[in-house]
């Protein structure tokens, strides 16, 4: 995985206005069905993972996973990230290639 490719990319979608991070605004986000893709870094709680691919897999949403927070915050310019969600399809697919 390029980790560059994938981060520049996240960080356009989040300047484009099509990214949504925090736990409780992307489970809203899944829930109403505007979330595309949710990505996850390897190091959330156990109750955190367990939440969000819940309620990914019953709403039928795409997880990816990254390595850590802080790859997955300073891909869209936060300090640290443990979920982002993607509200576009062109970044989606994009997004879920590159994370492969």
């Amino acid at each position: 995985m390029a980790a560059s490719q994938w981060a520049s990319l996240l960080g356009l979608a989040n300047r484009a206005g099509k990214c949504i991070s925090g736990e409780e605004l992307v489970v809203k986000a899944v829930q109403r069905q505007n979330a595309k893709l949710v990505i996850l870094s390897q190091d959330a709680s156990a109750n955190t993972r367990k939440k969000i691919t819940d309620k990914c897999s019953y709403y039928k949403v795409e997880v990816k996973w990254v390595d850590d927070r802080y790859s997955l915050g300073s891909a869209i310019g936060k300090d640290q990230r443990v979920v982002v969600a993607v509200t576009d399809d062109g970044f989606t697919k994009k997004l879920a290639a590159l994370l492969d």
